[in-house]
């Protein structure tokens, strides 16, 4: 791998080291000072909402600025939405701008891979940096378990500065501002990615013409014999999975009567294994051999399901192992594949753009979905069931959709995974 890749690698882990941390305080933020629990399920598409607003113009954005900079700007967007948090602002409209600063980001962060890196080496980065990003998850939620929790939380609050009033007197506040320097870390490292060869795409002057042109390229990508395959795996992949983060905390809060310092650590059990999928997935597949795991997809909704038969720690960590598994080796190659249909289709930043819209767009549906019933009372457990058989029977449809495509559209498969081939060696 070359160097430059390897500072976006740390500065990726700073940022979703602070993300996942985040929202473990934003959760006991809300908790601590009376907020239902809807609103606490509501965090998870408050974070979604810039994603698919700003959609059609951050991909541009991205193509247009070398992405070193851009995920420079989209760090300090972070930095603006935990000092709303901390003074005054609802925690879910602070924690919107939050994602605002993470709708910037996802373009630059993967587009700059397919600019740096050589085809071949894309399945093998990808299942690195989305292994270190699930290592973040982990590591993050764990974190901000123990910042909030009853070990370092009456610390961090202890700690004062002289002549100043801050206002900061909760372990949620206070886990809140010291995770600001985590997103000034990820910055500072976002000022020595390379810049790349890659030509600049002038950003259009016009924004109707910008959400022309996302509409033009989110419907290639859904034309795409292959890449609508991936793009509809990956859209439901990351849809369910953005708002089990949630679900698994009110999980182990009804199932083992856990705290949220506790319920993290489970969180970050699901991460482990979806790490140790994402690498294996990194060795194992190519390009060409992607939509082998659309199988694996129907058997993790399955497991989804299983989840409401546990009531033992022992028994859940590792299932939960297990189930983050088989998800990081399902979505590395089709996330790899995505890009590379997407980097010939049109800009790396647009292609990553369409599919953080297409994704985000499920987490936001499914979290209202979600908050929705929970404000109406259905518990945990039905959540589980639904969302399980939700993937289950998507998955089901997805297959059958490749099946079909391979039937009807012989010549134009045989060609595009020809090219993945190719690439992919």
């Amino acid at each position: 791998m070359k160097k430059g890749f390897y500072t976006i690698m740390s500065a990726q882990f700073f940022s979703s080291l602070a993300d996942n941390a985040l929202f473990v305080a934003a959760v006991e933020l809300l908790r601590t000072s009376g907020a239902g629990e809807w609103q606490r399920a509501a965090l998870v598409p408050m974070f979604a909402l810039f994603y698919v607003v700003l959609a059609p113009f951050v991909g541009a954005f991205a193509d247009a600025v070398p992405k070193g900079k851009v995920m420079f700007v989209s760090n300090s967007i972070k930095v603006v939405g935990c000092l709303l948090m901390l003074f005054g602002t609802h925690p879910l409209l602070a924690y919107a701008v939050v994602g605002l600063g993470a709708a910037a980001y996802s373009p630059a962060k993967y587009g700059i891979l397919t600019e740096l890196l050589p085809p071949s080496q894309l399945v093998k980065a990808n299942g690195w940096i989305e292994g270190l990003t699930i290592g973040s998850i982990i590591l993050g939620v764990l974190l901000g378990g123990q910042l909030v929790g009853p070990h370092i939380a009456p610390w961090l609050t202890s700690i004062d500065m002289p002549f100043v009033e801050t206002g900061i007197d909760s372990p949620a506040e206070s886990a809140i501002a010291s995770l600001v320097s985590l997103y000034v870390i990820a910055a500072l490292f976002n000022l020595y990615i390379p810049r790349t060869d890659a030509t600049l795409q002038p950003f259009p002057a016009q924004p109707m013409a910008l959400v022309r042109d996302f509409s033009d390229c989110n419907a290639k990508l859904w034309n795409d014999k292959l890449g609508q395959i991936s793009l509809a795996t990956t859209t439901l992949f990351w849809g369910v999975s953005g708002n089990l983060r949630y679900i698994v905390l009110a999980w182990a809060a009804a199932a083992l009567g856990y705290s949220t310092t506790q319920a993290s650590s489970l969180v970050g059990v699901v991460a482990v294994g979806t790490a140790v999928g994402a690498v294996v997935a990194s060795m194992a597949m190519t390009l060409d051999q992607a939509t082998r795991v659309i199988a694996l997809g129907i058997a993790m909704g399955l497991l989804v399901v299983g989840m409401n038969v546990i009531d033992n720690v022992w028994v859940a960590a590792p299932f939960l192992i297990l189930l983050g598994g088989l998800g990081g080796f399902l979505v590395v190659p089709m996330n790899a594949l995505l890009q590379h249909r997407g980097h010939n289709l049109m800009g790396a930043g647009r292609s990553i753009a369409v599919q953080n819209f297409n994704e985000q767009a499920c987490i936001l549906a499914l979290g209202a979905f979600y908050t929705g019933m929970t404000r109406g009372g259905m518990s945990a457990f039905g959540a589980i069931t639904i969302f399980g058989l939700l993937v289950a029977g998507t998955m089901w449809l997805i297959g059958r959709w490749h099946q079909r495509n391979l039937r009807e559209h012989p010549d134009e498969l045989a060609r595009l995974l020809s090219m993945a081939r190719s690439d992919g060696h």
